[in-house]
């Protein structure tokens, strides 16, 4: 349904471009859950905007190629693109509970933007977006409210109908659960999978959240400094990882039976000047000489898991 192949989205600065996505390939399966995980700053939501083209100055869209459907959607002008959004690919965006209009009824903002992707009347839309709240589990008396008057949770659920509310084929969510509460977490997680399961969407869930990754998605990919690390399935990934970021990041989450926390030494580098080689060796414990001179190439494995990693050789094999 998705592919990108080779994304790099640049941010002009007076001291150079920082390379905030340097090249990432990904797929996307027609009706999986595909998850992008990483920490802070490895480029997970601009890769997101580079994919829907709502990058702004000073930031660019070097190069790369981004089918959707079959259509790239980097080659598209505005007004095709503009017929694409929301209707068959639709977003969720980092930050949504402060997407919507302060000073705008729900009914409102949400007619608006179902109008500005259709040819729908404003009755049709209204119909459509009461259907999708009652989706989401909430009444329809919330379209009279302001989003003051919601709960942080019952502002994510809005977001999510409006998304969903021209039956898109894929649903970008980035960061969705973020800054709520466990409980409403876990709500919000089993809504996004009754999507799928009732509906046919396809998902992509951006998230630094490796516990709700673990929860949700099918499949996943693994970025560190602007690059794809690692992809496979998602149960593979948590059990068996293979590239070192993967095994670090996944023995860092917190739990029952440990007695202290252990994180990921030294810090991620600047994507004003990535390091050479593997980004990641001057944090890597298994880090070899090859590591700080030349950039490991995306392998396959055992088990069509892929890993840019010098610890494997040309056969997928680790050394």
């Amino acid at each position: 349904m998705l592919e990108v192949i080779d994304l790099r989205v640049y941010y002009k600065s007076i001291f150079g471009d920082y390379k905030s996505v340097d090249g990432v390939s990904l797929s996307v399966k027609k009706g999986e859950i595909f998850g992008i995980a990483g920490e802070s700053g490895c480029g997970k939501s601009t890769l997101v905007d580079g994919i829907l083209r709502l990058i702004r100055p000073p930031g660019y869209i070097r190069s790369g190629k981004v089918f959707f459907e079959g259509k790239n959607l980097l080659e598209l002008d505005e007004s095709r693109l503009n017929k694409i959004r929301w209707s068959r690919i639709s977003y969720i965006p980092q930050g949504s509970m402060n997407s919507l209009n302060p000073v705008l009824r729900i009914e409102e903002q949400a007619t608006d933007a179902l109008i500005e992707h259709s040819d729908l009347t404003k009755n049709e839309a209204k119909r459509i977006i009461e259907e999708k709240l009652g989706v989401v589990g909430l009444p329809r008396e919330v379209l009279r409210s302001y989003p003051h008057e919601l709960s942080g949770g019952m502002r994510q659920r809005v977001i999510i109908a409006i998304a969903i509310a021209l039956n898109p084929s894929l649903v970008i969510a980035d960061e969705p659960i973020t800054a709520l509460d466990v409980v409403v977490q876990k709500s919000l997680l089993k809504l996004l999978k009754d999507l799928r399961n009732n509906y046919g969407v396809t998902l992509m869930f951006v998230s630094h959240d490796m516990a709700a990754h673990a929860q949700l998605v099918d499949r996943m990919a693994i970025m560190y400094a602007g690059k794809v690390v690692e992809v496979g399935d998602t149960e593979d990934i948590f059990y068996n990882p293979q590239h070192p970021y993967t095994k670090l990041l996944i023995s860092s989450i917190p739990k029952l039976e440990k007695k202290e926390i252990k994180g990921i030494p030294g810090i991620a580098p600047s994507p004003l000047n990535w390091p050479r080689g593997c980004r990641f060796h001057t944090r890597c414990p298994w880090a070899m000489d090859i590591c700080t001179i030349y950039e490991p190439e995306m392998l396959q494995i055992d088990g069509g898991r892929l890993v840019a990693c010098h610890l494997y050789g040309e056969s997928g094999k680790q050394h």
